[in-house]
């Protein structure tokens, strides 16, 4: 019950408790989008050409599935896949660095028309080098989401450094950024979203797809 709404009579939320949950989450959004991380980051965002991700606990909850064959299989959120769209969009190459191979990522990558695909990767530094080598791009320009140690390496080198909500304590403390959401639950999204934010796209790109 909203502390200024009198109690309801019914099991049903009043018109001022509908109300007052409407401004409660307003004043949320405004208070995340004042928040000191967030601001810093849309900063860094503003340099960013490139958006690097790691695939299990980032595009994916981390979680993997094997058929009785032993194929192996993942799930990825629409709104993530989306997100990366809209980046293209607004000018952002995308691309993943991965230390497992499959296929399944092979496709979800070609669908996004994901520009930099590196998969069974031993060393993460090594992509990340060949990867500024081809496009010509500097560290401050690329920004990296991973979650767990194997992506400190690149977290620690490039101009926006981004962790899922699930990300381990060590990958926390030293990223720019912390999604809201955890990997495969729209983190990838929020990520997008501030890249297109920081870009001062956002407006622009909705009013493009409202008048579809």
């Amino acid at each position: 019950m909203a502390d200024n709404c009198p109690p309801s009579p019914t099991d049903y939320p009043s018109d001022c408790e509908i109300l007052e949950g409407y401004r409660t989450r307003v004043r949320e959004r405004d208070s995340r989008k004042n928040d000191p991380q967030r601001v810093r980051a849309l900063a860094k965002a503003r340099e960013i050409k490139l958006l690097l991700l790691d695939v299990d606990g980032v595009l994916t909850d981390g979680t993997l599935l094997y058929t009785g064959s032993g194929e192996e299989s993942k799930s990825f959120n629409t709104q993530d896949g989306f997100g990366l769209r809209l980046l293209g969009e607004a000018g952002v190459d995308t691309g993943v660095i991965t230390a497992r191979q499959s296929e399944v990522v092979a496709r979800r990558t070609k669908e996004l028309n994901m520009r930099f695909i590196y998969q069974g990767v031993g060393n993460k530094n090594d992509a990340f080098r060949e990867i500024m080598r081809v496009s010509g791009l500097k560290p401050f320009q690329i920004a990296y989401m991973g979650d767990d140690w194997l992506d400190l390496v690149l977290l620690q080198q490039v101009g926006l450094a981004i962790a899922p909500a699930n990300a381990v304590p060590e990958v926390q403390e030293i990223v720019h950024f912390i999604t809201e959401r955890p990997g495969g639950g729209g983190a990838v999204r929020d990520a997008c979203d501030l890249l297109v934010e920081a870009k001062n796209l956002a407006l622009e790109l909705l009013q493009k797809y409202k008048n579809r």
